[in-house]
C-alpha cells in the first residue's frame, strides 16, 4: 500500500514525487516518458536559478531529484485507475460528481493504479498525465508521419540540415522550433493561420533577425504532397487568405499549434472536467474525490509552464500529506 501515487513522470509529477517523499509519504510515480515532454525542448530559460538549460538535462534532473529523495519510479504504461473498495459504483451528473457521499464512496477510499504487467494500492493519487500533441487536419499529414512530419524539432531538426523545413503554428512554441530549426535547416516557413505570431519578444527579435526564416500570415496547409519517390514529403500545397495558394517545396513539417490534455485515466474515475477536458482543481490542486489531486499540463489552470505545474504539484503533495495522516 502506498501513501501517495503519481500518474505521470513529468516535471509536475516528479515535483510532487520529490516533496511526498521528502515528507516521508510512501510514493509511487508511473509514467511512460520520463521527464515529460519538457525532454523534446531545446532550451528553457524561464525556470528560476538557471538561466538556460535544454529540455532533457532539465527532466532528469528532476528524475534523480525525486529518486534520491525516496521517490520509487515504474516505467509503466497505467491502463486504469479505480477505486479499490468501491468498484462498483456508477457515475452520475454533474452536481452528483461533485458530492462523494452521493456515489457512497467511503470517507477515505483507497486507489487501484493497474498498469499492463502490475497493480498498486494507494491511500491517495495525483494525475500529473500532462498533454499531447495536437494533430493537423490535412491531406497528407497523418500519411506522412514520421516520414517528413514531425512534433518535435529538437528530436528531428538535425536530419534537416540544408533541407527545407515549415513549422506550423501561431504561438510562442512554434516561434521556438523555428529558431531551433533555423540552425540546421536551408529556408524555415513559420506557418500562421491568423495575421499576428504571439511570440515572446526575445524570441520575435531572434526571428525578426533571422536570414533563413520567413513568416507567412493567414496561412494554411491545404495538402501535403510526396516526393519523386512518393514514400516522404517533398511538397506543400497552400491555403491562403482562405484561397487556394502556391505550391511550395518542402521537405520537413514539424507541427506545433498546441495540446489536448490527457484525461481519459481521470475521467474514468469520475473526476470532473471542464469544457476542454482538462480537470478542474481547487487552489489546493484538489478534485472533486477525496484524495484525488491533478497538477501541471492536464488541469485547467491557465498558465502551462513548469514553473506553475510544479508548484501545483507540491501543493497536491503538502495536502495529500495531511489528507494521509488525517
Amino acid at each position: 500500500m502506498y501513501d501517495f501515487i503519481i500518474i505521470g513522470s513529468g516535471t509536475s509529477g516528479l515535483s510532487a514525487g520529490m516533496y511526498a517523499a521528502r515528507l516521508n509519504l510512501k510514493t509511487l510515480i508511473v509514467g511512460e516518458q520520463p521527464g515529460g515532454l519538457i525532454t523534446t525542448t531545446h532550451a528553457i530559460e524561464n525556470w528560476p536559478g538557471t538561466l538556460s538549460i535544454n529540455g532533457f538535462d532539465l527532466g532528469m534532473a528532476f528524475l534523480e531529484h525525486a529518486k534520491k529523495a525516496g521517490a520509487e519510479f515504474k516505467n509503466e504504461k497505467v491502463l486504469s485507475v479505480k477505486l479499490a473498495n468501491s468498484l462498483d459504483y456508477e457515475k452520475h451528473d454533474e452536481e452528483a460528481k461533485e458530492n462523494a457521499e452521493s456515489r457512497n464512496i467511503p470517507e477515505k477510499p483507497t486507489y487501484l493504479v493497474k498498469t499492463a504487467s502490475s497493480e498498486y494500492e494507494g491511500k491517495s493519487i495525483l494525475f500529473a498525465t500532462g498533454t499531447k500533441h495536437k494533430g493537423l487536419d490535412a491531406p497528407g499529414i497523418k500519411e506522412f508521419e514520421n516520414k517528413g512530419v514531425s512534433y518535435c524539432a529538437l528530436c528531428d531538426g538535425a536530419f534537416y540540415k540544408g533541407k527545407i523545413v515549415c513549422v506550423v503554428g501561431g504561438g510562442d512554441s512554434a516561434a521556438k522550433e523555428a529558431i531551433f530549426l533555423s540552425q540546421h535547416a536551408e529556408k524555415v516557413y513559420i506557418i500562421v493561420r491568423r495575421d499576428v505570431l504571439r511570440a515572446e519578444p526575445k524570441n520575435q527579435k531572434l526571428i525578426d533577425e533571422s536570414k533563413n526564416i520567413k513568416i507567412l500570415f493567414n496561412t494554411e496547409i491545404a495538402e501535403v504532397l510526396p516526393d519523386e519517390s512518393g514514400k516522404k514529403v517533398g511538397k506543400i500545397k497552400l491555403l491562403t487568405g482562405g484561397k487556394e495558394g502556391e505550391t511550395i517545396p518542402m521537405d520537413g513539417i514539424f507541427l506545433a499549434i498546441g495540446h489536448v490534455a490527457q484525461t481519459e485515466l481521470a475521467e474514468d474515475l469520475g473526476v470532473m472536467l471542464n469544457e476542454k477536458s482538462e480537470i478542474k482543481i481547487t487552489r489546493h490542486s484538489e478534485t472533486n474525490l477525496p484524495g484525488v489531486y491533478a497538477a501541471g499540463d492536464c488541469t485547467d489552470n491557465e498558465f502551462k509552464q513548469v514553473i506553475t505545474g510544479s508548484a501545483a504539484a507540491v501543493t497536491a503533495a503538502c495536502y495529500a500529506f495531511k489528507y494521509v495522516n488525517g
